[in-house]
């Protein structure tokens, strides 16, 4: 069946630095584009970015262009978001998925962005 396991998370001051992992099993991992999404303290899903399954094409949500990167090592079967320049508002609890999927299908990891 279908894993995904999110690392990575914790506890950073704003302006630091993260590097989320996700490691898929499964599923043929090297031909599915994946996503990175987030739910924030009393709010909905929001999606954060994509990469297609060569890693060729990335896209990002408005609110993290210029601070976070998607990529992926079909290799290992894992995907990535390193996040730069954190903000406060990036708070939430990351989930990675498969693009076609409704929702998320690992158990997440907290990020919280506080000083």
């Amino acid at each position: 069946q279908v894993q995904l396991v999110e690392s990575g998370g914790g506890l950073v001051q704003p302006g630091g630095s993260l590097r989320l992992s996700c490691a898929a099993s499964g599923f043929t991992f090297s031909l599915t584009a994946m996503t990175w999404v987030r739910r924030a303290p009393g709010k909905g899903l929001e999606w954060v970015a994509e990469i297609n399954s060569a890693g060729a094409s990335m896209s990002y949500a408005d609110s993290v262009k210029g601070r976070f990167t998607i990529s992926r090592d079909n290799a290992k079967n894992t995907v990535y978001l390193q996040m730069n320049s954190l903000k406060p508002e990036d708070t939430a609890v990351y989930y990675c998925k498969r693009k076609l999927a409704s929702i998320p299908e690992g158990q997440g990891t907290q990020v919280t962005v506080s000083s």
